[in-house]
C-alpha cells in the first residue's frame, strides 16, 4: 500500500498562502548562493594575499575542473530533486525514498569515480586547460585535494537538494553556512600554518574546502538521522541503495538536459570572451568586473527559480493545477522586485561599488559603467525566463528549456555579438545580452503559453505498489518511467 505519512521533516508546499510561502522558501536558497560566491571570492583574496598572482592562477584552472564536475551532477540533482517533490505533493513516502536510496548511491559511485581518475590523471588535465607553466605544480597540489573532497561536495549537495524537494530550504542553508565559515576560518591557517595548523601552502586552501565539506555533509547526516526524517534510509530502507536500474534510467535521461543548459550557458561565456579578449586586456579586465557584478545581480532570480521549481513539482504530484499559475506569477513578481531593485542600486552607486574593484583605475571604471549600462537590465528579463523554466521542468518538460536557451544563447547571442561588430563595435558584446535575453524570454513565454508540458507527468506505470493502480501517489518530478499525456488533468 502507498505510504502516506505526514510531512514530518519537510513542509507542505502545496497548501496555504503562495506568495509569502514562496518568498520563505526562497530566501534561504538565496542565502546559500550568497555564502557560495562569498566564500569563493574570499577564498581567492587569501590565496592572491598569502601566496602571489602564480597561485592565484593555479586555483583558477583547478576551479574551471571543478565547476565542469559540479555541473556534470548537477542535472542528475535536479532530476532527483523533483522526483522527491512530486513525490513530497502526492504523500508517496515509498516512492521518494526509492528516489533517494537509487540517487544516492549513484551520486556517491559518481563521485568516487570523478575522484580517482581525476586523482591519477591531474596532470593531463592541467595540459588539456593549458594551465601555465608556472602554475602547473601548484594547481597539481591544490587539485588532488579538490578531487578528494569532490564525494564530500557532491553528497552535501545532494542532501541539501533533496531537503529542498521535501520543502526544507532552512536547513541546507544551516549546512552550508557550516561549511562556508569552517572554509573561511581554515584557509588562511592552514596556508600559512598559524599556531598548531601545518603550514601547506596552497593545498592549505583545498584542505579547508575539504574539511569543511566533510564535516558539512556529516553533521546533516547525523543531524536527520538523529530526528529520524522521513527520507533518512535505516533498516529495511537500507535496501534501497541498490540502484533501480529503470528509476536510474529516467533520472539520468531527466538529468543530462538540465546538466547540459549548464554546458550551454558556459560554451555561449567562453564564446564571448574570446571576443572580448580580441578588443585588448584593459577592455577584458572591465568585463571581468561586471561580469562579477552580473553574478550577484543573477542571484535572487536564480534562488526564486530553485524555490518555485520544487513548489510547483510539489503541487503537481499533488495535481493541484490550480496553483501551478500563481505559484509562477509570484516567482515573476519577485524576480521583478528583487532583481530590478539589484540593477536600480548598481546603477545608482555603479562607481562607489566598482571604486571597490578598480581604486585606480579611472578609465577602466568608466568602461565598466558603460558595460553594466548597456547590458545589466536584461537579467531582470533572463530571471522571468528562469521562473517559467523552473514551472516547465517541475512537470518533467526537460529539453524545451535547454532547447531555448541553445537558441537564445548559442545561436542569436553569439551570432549578434559577431554580426554586429561591424556598426557598433565593442558595443555589440555588451547588447548582445539583452537581445539573447528578450530572444528566450520570447520563445519560453511562447512554450509556456502553447507548449505541451502540462500533460508530461512521471507515472510508474510498471510496478504497482502491492497491487494499487500503477500511478497511485507516484506523482513524481520529471518522468517516473514513463511520459505519459493525462487526458485527466486540468490543462489551465
Amino acid at each position: 500500500m502507498t505510504e502516506q505519512t505526514s510531512r514530518r521533516g519537510g513542509r507542505d508546499l502545496t497548501t496555504g498562502p503562495i506568495a509569502s510561502t514562496l518568498l520563505i522558501f526562497a530566501l534561504p536558497v538565496l542565502g546559500s548562493s550568497v555564502l557560495q560566491s562569498l566564500n569563493g571570492s574570499i577564498n581567492a583574496v587569501f590565496v592572491g594575499r598569502f601566496l602571489g598572482e602564480t597561485a592565484l592562477a593555479a586555483t583558477s584552472n583547478a576551479n574551471l575542473v571543478l565547476f565542469l564536475l559540479l555541473g556534470t551532477m548537477f542535472g542528475i540533482g535536479m532530476a532527483a530533486t523533483i522526483l522527491v517533490a512530486q513525490s513530497f505533493g502526492a504523500r508517496n513516502m515509498t516512492e521518494a525514498k526509492r528516489v533517494v536510496g537509487t540517487s544516492a548511491a549513484f551520486f556517491f559511485l559518481l563521485s568516487m569515480i570523478f575522484a580517482v581518475c581525476g586523482w591519477i590523471f591531474v596532470d593531463e588535465i592541467l595540459a588539456v586547460l593549458g594551465t601555465p607553466d608556472d602554475a602547473q605544480p601548484l594547481a597539481r597540489d591544490y587539485l588532488r585535494i579538490i578531487f578528494v573532497a569532490v564525494p564530500a561536495m557532491n553528497l552535501l549537495s545532494f542532501a541539501m537538494s533533496i531537503l529542498r524537494g521535501a520543502g526544507d530550504s532552512r536547513t541546507p542553508f544551516i549546512f552550508m553556512a557550516v561549511a562556508v565559515v569552517l572554509d573561511i576560518a581554515l584557509n588562511p591557517l592552514l596556508i600559512t600554518g598559524w599556531g598548531p595548523f601545518p603550514q601547506l601552502g596552497i593545498a592549505g586552501s583545498a584542505m579547508s574546502t575539504l574539511i569543511g565539506q566533510s564535516v558539512s555533509v556529516i553533521a546533516i547526516l547525523i543531524l536527520l538521522y538523529g530526528r529520524s526524517h522521513p527520507l533518512a534510509l535505516k533498516g529495511a530502507d537500507l535496501a534501497l541503495l541498490r540502484p533501480d536500474p529503470a528509476l536510474l534510467k529516467l533520472i539520468i535521461r531527466k538529468g543530462i538536459p538540465m546538466g547540459l543548459q549548464m554546458i550551454v550557458i558556459s560554451v555561449s561565456a567562453l564564446m564571448l570572451m574570446g571576443l572580448v579578449n580580441s578588443y585588448g586586456s584593459q577592455t577584458a579586465a572591465a568585463y571581468g568586473v561586471a561580469a562579477q557584478l552580473w553574478t550577484y545581480i543573477q542571484m535572487p532570480a536564480l534562488a526564486i527559480g530553485a524555490a518555485v521549481s520544487s513548489m510547483a513539482a510539489q503541487n503537481v504530484g499533488a495535481r493541484r493545477w490550480d496553483r501551478i499559475g500563481t505559484i509562477t506569477r509570484s516567482g515573476i513578481g519577485f524576480n521583478l522586485v528583487l532583481t530590478g531593485a539589484l540593477v536600480v542600486i548598481l546603477f545608482l552607486f555603479d562607481r562607489p561599488v566598482l571604486g571597490l574593484f578598480l581604486a585606480d583605475s579611472p578609465d577602466a571604471i568608466d568602461m565598466v559603467v558603460h558595460i553594466n549600462n548597456l547590458a545589466s537590465w536584461s537579467f531582470i528579463l533572463f530571471g522571468v525566463t528562469i521562473v517559467i523554466f523552473a514551472t516547465v521542468r517541475a512537470t518533467g518538460a526537460v529539453m524545451p528549456p535547454l532547447i531555448v536557451l541553445a537558441i537564445s544563447l548559442l545561436i542569436i547571442r553569439t551570432s549578434f555579438a559577431y554580426g554586429a561588430q561591424s556598426w557598433l563595435g565593442a558595443d555589440a558584446l555588451w547588447w548582445s545580452f539583452p537581445v539573447g535575453s528578450i530572444c528566450s524570454l520570447a520563445l519560453a513565454i511562447g512554450y509556456f503559453r502553447f507548449g505541451g508540458w502540462r500533460s508530461v507527468h512521471m507515472l510508474n506505470e510498471q510496478r504497482p505498489i502491492a497491487g494499487e493502480p500503477p500511478d497511485t501517489g507516484l506523482g513524481v518530478p520529471r518522468e517516473r518511467a514513463v511520459m505519459t499525456s493525462d487526458a485527466s488533468v486540468d490543462p489551465s
